[in-house]
Parts: structure tokens; sequence; C-alpha cells
């Protein structure tokens, strides 16, 4: 893969994980707007959460039997569509419908991963991987800010817009950048649907790579759901917007995760994955101090959720990593079942979460989050422990373990 692809992925990235994200700061303008309640309203980001869902489960093992070049752009191409449709509804069912369209369609970071796994050499891997992801991040963080401010400023259609002429050209530029690839898999539809589920079953890689990204995405869905009950509650009683500017912390993994992904080529994902689940696990404790509220409890607030952000995300450059040795020519199938489990693991966490506040508070969420670290470590410890040499399994990647 040539130099100039990598930051043209990187944006596409960016732009189709920050379509996600940026009507969720359009809530209350929509609502306005339309003139419907701001309950109402909410149904437009759970549309597009749903939307997207089921695009990762329909839509992306079709990577591994569709040129990736084709499939980017006509992904990006009706993305872009549905945002222009989203941004001239004129009530709030076609929004909800053009939404859910969105979602379902704005998968192409999904895609790219598969795409860049196989344009790159094995060695170079992690540095992509690593690249590609903090393009992911900085669109989730960028993208509230970006729909808020243009909404504030130009009404609620102005984003959509916006987005939807940034999907276009990066669609018209892709059919010209991206090399032609050819499928790597004959196999119908239906088994496509399937292949997730067999590899699950059949790879105890991947098993392992996607335990450690649902209990990690478990225990930070449950952190970042109870910080805002948190920070507006009586210990801090900040507004919400507090949460937004805590959550900007996380931009510091936009720097560490191409970091991470070379040291996944140099060392192998499972020491960078030991790094991580340490630095959770550390996270949990630096993040107690924070039920006291105060300076000292703000800045433990500050501290824990940047070390839990950037173990969280270098992880996942080290996790998809071994995924995607696992079976190269399956990378659209594996990349599914992975995604699959993690956001399974992040609406369980969520859930749990608020649960456990109700019961135990902000010490109890620590305690959640200690725990799904510790289970992770404890699976992960398994299986790094010394068992005699192996036999050579032929043409592995570099840096990767087979168990």
């Amino acid at each position: 893969m040539t130099r100039p692809i990598v930051p043209l992925l990187t944006v596409t990235c960016a732009v189709a994980v920050g379509n996600l994200y940026f009507p969720q700061a359009l809530g209350p303008l929509i609502a306005t707007g339309l003139h419907v309640s701001p309950d109402a309203a909410t149904t437009v980001v759970t549309a597009t959460q749903l939307g997207y869902t089921a695009g990762i489960v329909l839509l992306v093992p079709l990577a591994d039997r569709l040129p990736n070049r084709p499939l980017l752009v006509a992904l990006l191409g009706v993305s872009g569509l549905a945002l222009l449709a989203a941004g001239c509804a004129p009530a709030l069912p076609a929004l909800v419908a053009a939404s859910a369209a969105v979602g379902l369609t704005t998968i192409a970071a999904q895609v790219v991963g598969p795409l860049a796994a196989g344009l790159t050499a094995p060695d170079r891997q992690g540095a992509v991987i690593g690249i590609l992801l903090s393009g992911s991040t900085a669109g989730m963080l960028l993208a509230r800010t970006f729909g808020g401010a243009l909404g504030a400023w130009l009404g609620w259609q102005a984003p959509y817009l916006a987005a939807a002429a940034a999907a276009l050209l990066l669609a018209a530029v892709l059919a010209k950048a991206v090399p032609t690839t050819t499928p790597s898999s004959r196999q119908p539809y239906p088994a496509l649907l399937l292949g997730p589920l067999l590899l699950l079953r059949r790879e105890p890689e991947l098993r392992r790579s996607s335990l450690y990204q649902a209990t990690v995405f478990a225990g930070f869905s449950a952190v970042w759901t109870c910080l805002a009950l948190l920070l507006t509650g009586p210990a801090y009683r900040l507004g919400a917007p507090a949460v937004g500017l805590l959550a900007l912390v996380g931009a510091a993994t936009v720097l560490c995760t191409p970091y991470a992904g070379r040291l996944v080529d140099r060392h192998g994902p499972d020491p960078v994955n030991l790094a991580c689940l340490l630095g959770v696990l550390a996270a949990a404790l630096v993040l107690l101090p924070g039920a006291g509220g105060g300076p000292l409890g703000l800045a433990a607030l500050v501290l824990g959720t940047l070390l839990l952000d950037v173990a969280m995300q270098c992880g996942m450059v080290a996790s998809q990593a071994r995924v995607y040795a696992v079976r190269p020519e399956a990378a659209g199938r594996l990349k599914t079942a992975y995604m699959t489990c993690a956001y399974l693991g992040g609406s369980a966490g969520s859930w749990l979460g608020v649960r456990v506040w109700d019961r135990a508070g902000w010490w109890g969420v620590c305690a959640l989050l200690a725990a799904l670290a510790a289970l992770a470590l404890g699976r992960h410890l398994l299986a790094v422990r010394p068992s005699g040499p192996r036999p050579s399994t032929g043409d592995q990647p570099a840096g990767t373990v087979t168990r």
C-alpha cells in the first residue's frame, strides 16, 4: 500500500465514524426545527445506531465477496445521498428513516480495515491499523463539536448537508485512488452472513481478541455512562457540557494508537494487550477518588479517563492485528465477528453500569471496571503462559502466536 493512500483511508474512517456521532449534538435543534419533543428527537440518534449495527452484520462480510474499491465507493455514495435526504427531511419520520439509512451505510471504516490489512505487508499491519484507528477516534471526538457548532450557526440541516458533501467527495476520490483488489471468497451471501459465527466457533484467537474487547469496552461504557450521573450529581453539581469537555481528554489516543501499532509490529500483539489490560486495571484505581468530588476528585477523573481511553484504544490495535492474522482471506467476516462482540459488550456494560451505580455508586462502577479487566487479564495470562516449543505454523505474519 502506497503512503498517499494511508492518509486518504484515515480521512475516510474519520468521516464515516463522524456520521454516527454528529447527530448527538443536534437533538435540541431538531426538536425546535421540526416542532417535536426532545424525547422524540432522540429517535434520530437511536435509528442511526441501529442502522450501523445492522450494517456491520449485513454488509461488512461483503468485503470478502466484493472488490473493495466499488464497495467503498458505493457505501460512501449511498451514505452521502442518505445524509442529503436527512438534511432535506420535512418531518421527523422522514429524518428517522434517512438516519437509519445513514447508519446502515456509514460502515466504511469497518471495510477500510480489511482492505488495508490485505494491502499491507505483515510487518506494517499494526502501524497502519493504529493510524486508521486514530482517524476513527478523531472523527468520533470532533463530530459532536462540528455538528453542534455548525447546527447552532446555520440550523440543524447544515451538518447533514456538509457531511453529505464530504461523503460524496470522498466517494469520487476513492474511485480513482484505491487500488483494485481481488475478492478472497466466492461464497454466496447467506454463507457470508453465517461466516462470523463459524469463525468464532473455530478460531480461538478470534474468540480471545473478541473477549478482550468486549470486556474492556463494557467497562469503558459503564464508566462513561455513569460519569454523567456523577458529574451532574451532588458531588460536583456540574452541567452536562462538563461531560463533553472531559471526553476531549480522549484526543490523546489519536497520537497513541499509531505508536501502539508500531509496537505490535515490533513485538507482537500479546505484550501490547498485556500492557493495555494492566492500564485498564490501573485506571479503575485512579478513578476511585473521583467519588469524593472537589479538585482532587476531578483530577482523578481526568487522569483516570485518559488512561482508560488510551488503554482501550491501544488494546484494540493489538487485538485487531491478531484478528486479521487468523484468516487473511476472511478479513471482512473476522471484523464483523470482532466488532459485533465489542458492541454487545459495550451495550451490556452501559446497562450493567447504571444498575451497579444505583446500588453501590461510583465505587461500585470502578469495581465493575476492575473486575472486567481482571477477567480479560486472566484469560490473557492463560493464553501466553509458556507451554514448550511449538511447531511451525507456515506463512503466519511475524509477531503472532497460534493457540
